[in-house]
């Protein structure tokens, strides 16, 4: 069994994903990439292992119950556990998402890759996690999905979206209840918010690089064992529900 710690991210070909995986293995973790397309799933470990990460591909489309078994079987024959998951593949969805126009099958295939993706991955995965002396989970949400925020007079939530900022509120509310029921558990679950980071997902629009929208994940990655769990973070502290 190996000794450094084994992490996987899913959606780790490019963006976010990517640099989350890129600054685990920096600091010695051996990672494996998640991704569906393998092509660009092999080329981010290719260029990865130039770097000097420790990487290896890991076929996985959270959507996909087969997939997603096939994946923990991947890494309980390599190494027989794992010690860090970040759920980061995500979707915006279609558009238009105002909720008097919006098709419900839009929201259905975000929900399903945003939330329910998660979860499927995780339960796959937790028999993994609970063999890792310290087991981190880090699911990536975003600020949109703040109650909070998005019922604040004058903040920039962005666009009226139906399925998107709803997908991540409901993110948060599943993450809390995994935190409860892991309780008492060496697992530690928390939220981390990346900022508005300038990738595909939004056009590049964004104003922060995928490195920088990296940090809050790497710290909740690397907590020690007395860090928070069940939490809701960007990288200058906690986030209002």
């Amino acid at each position: 069994m190996s000794e450094r710690k084994i992490a996987l991210v899913t959606g780790a070909n490019k963006g976010i994903g990517y640099e989350i995986a890129a600054g685990l293995g920096a600091r010695g973790l051996t990672v494996g990439v998640g991704a569906r397309d393998a092509e660009r799933r092999d080329a981010a470990v290719e260029k990865l292992r130039a770097a000097g990460v420790d990487a290896f591909g890991v076929p996985l489309d959270v959507t996909a119950d087969g997939s997603v078994t096939a994946a923990a079987a991947l890494i309980e024959e390599r190494f027989g556990r794992l010690d860090v998951l970040v759920n980061n593949a995500g979707i915006t969805g279609d558009r238009p998402q105002e909720p008097t126009v919006v098709d419900p099958e839009i929201i259905r295939t975000v929900v399903e890759t945003n939330v329910i993706g998660v979860v499927r991955v995780t339960n796959a995965m937790l028999p993994l996690l609970r063999r890792s002396r310290s087991p981190r989970i880090v699911n990536m949400s975003s600020r949109v999905g703040s109650l909070t925020r998005q019922t604040a007079p004058g903040a920039e939530t962005g666009p009226i979206a139906a399925a998107y900022s709803p997908s991540k509120t409901f993110l948060n509310a599943v993450t809390v209840q995994y935190a409860k029921e892991l309780a008492g558990s060496n697992i530690l679950i928390n939220l981390a918010c990346p900022g508005y980071c300038a990738t595909d997902l939004n056009g590049f629009r964004g104003h922060r690089t995928p490195e920088q929208g990296a940090t809050a994940a790497i710290r909740l990655a690397t907590l020690p064992d007395d860090g928070p769990s069940g939490g809701f973070f960007d990288e200058d502290g906690p986030i209002a529900w």
